[in-house]
């Protein structure tokens, strides 16, 4: 693993690229592991796939950890809605909509 001020080349920089998105995608399936368990125990306890003030406390957390990390939380809240909405249609698909 190199840091991008150690990339020289083009190549170096997508072959870390490349290996973070690697990374992002194995991230993405143990978060779904947790949503797919989330739509288990939705279903025995009765809730919905979509709680508005959990959707708010997610987004709210992400802001925070983008502003930490020096990232626009305006653009990552962005990027997260939309994978919050997936989130939501893959507890739907198990338990029904609303």
């Amino acid at each position: 693993m190199k840091i991008p001020a150690d990339c020289s080349t083009m190549a170096e920089l997508r072959t870390e690229i490349d290996r973070l998105d690697a990374e992002l995608v194995a991230l993405f399936a143990s978060r779904v592991g947790y949503i797919d368990r989330a739509a288990e125990i939705k279903s025995e306890v009765g809730l919905p796939a979509r709680i508005g003030s959990r959707v708010e406390e997610v987004v709210g957390n992400v802001r925070r950890h983008a502003a930490a990390h020096g990232l626009p939380p305006d653009k990552l809240e962005k990027l997260w809605r939309k994978l919050i909405d997936w989130s939501i249609e893959r507890e739907e698909d198990k338990l029904g909509k609303d």
